[in-house]
């Protein structure tokens, strides 16, 4: 089946999409606008709250909140309440800001950092090195570096089992995948599972139950591509976006692929002609995905 638009939300960031099976519902943010939204597939209903911050990924908890990565913070957050926040990360790093966040089969928030591509006025800023780093938040706060090495802009983190992640950096159009010590917490050496393809360039993902990894193709790839553990490319399916940013399996049956999109950066004569941009897009298919994790 082809993609169909299910929101028109016109996000200039859309990012972070989770499914969560307590509101049956769709929660995402739009980073530029600092917006979190929620969109509940049964009835229709979207709702959106404002951040106080660029936000730039969100989780869910046990008790039924949510995790939030602002630019430097990570906070606890009940819909519609205040942000508490819970860990500072790299604040001796002005340049640098959060980017992906994800909870991992641990129950902790895994995050990664990146060099500030955003004006305070949500215009975009040239990235100039490769500053980012991987973090972990445990449920008590403490925030841990994973691993010394360095990325253009984290993005991805899926747990094919649970001493192994698979987490990309969008600058090389590269995948990687780490070994994860089950004693330390620390992640082995960096291996390449997919790199070069020519379709965009690997923004966020979500796996299925047969192991295999759903990877949005940004930055012009109009597509999802499906990636197995030798990094063979078994499926792809084409957009009606051009900037596909994140993906989440969701419905009754996690049978649905469900995708945000961005229209940062784009002219205003593309999006006359192509209003869809920026929406909230559904991929049926003919595997199941795996549940999101809570933190704590």
């Amino acid at each position: 089946m082809k993609a169909v638009l299910v929101h028109p939300a016109q996000n200039t960031v859309g990012e972070s999409l989770i499914w969560d099976d307590l509101r049956q519902s769709l929660i995402w943010v739009d980073i530029v606008s600092k917006a979190i939204h929620m969109l509940n597939l049964a009835t229709g209903d979207h709702q959106f709250w404002e951040a106080p911050d660029f936000v730039t990924s969100i989780g869910l908890r046990t008790d039924g909140g949510a995790i939030v990565g602002l630019t430097k913070r990570v906070c606890l957050w009940d819909f519609g309440g205040p942000f508490e926040t819970i860990a500072d990360i790299e604040f001796e790093e002005p340049r640098n800001r959060l980017n992906e966040g994800v909870v991992g089969p641990d129950g902790a928030f895994w995050v990664g950092t990146m060099q500030n591509n955003i004006n305070p006025d949500g215009s975009p800023i040239d990235i100039t090195a490769s500053t980012g780093k991987l973090y972990r938040v445990g449920a008590d706060g403490s925030v841990t570096q994973i691993s010394d090495d360095l990325f253009g802009i984290t993005n991805t983190f899926v747990w094919p089992d649970a001493n192994s992640l698979v987490t990309a950096d969008t600058l090389t159009n590269r995948i990687y995948r780490y070994d994860r010590s089950e004693a330390s917490g620390l992640l082995g050496k960096r291996k390449i599972l997919l790199e070069g393809f020519d379709r965009g360039l690997p923004d966020g993902s979500a796996l299925d139950t047969d192991g295999q990894i759903w990877n949005c193709r940004v930055a012009g790839g109009a597509c999802v591509i499906r990636v197995d553990q030798t990094g063979k490319i078994t499926d792809k399916r084409h957009l009606p976006c051009s900037w596909p940013t994140s993906c989440a399996f969701g419905g009754e049956d996690l049978d649905t692929l469900f995708i945000t999109s961005a229209r940062f950066t784009m002219e205003a004569a593309h999006l006359k002609h192509h209003p869809q941009e920026g929406g909230l897009f559904a991929l049926k298919l003919d595997v199941r995905g795996v549940a999101p994790n809570r933190f704590g």
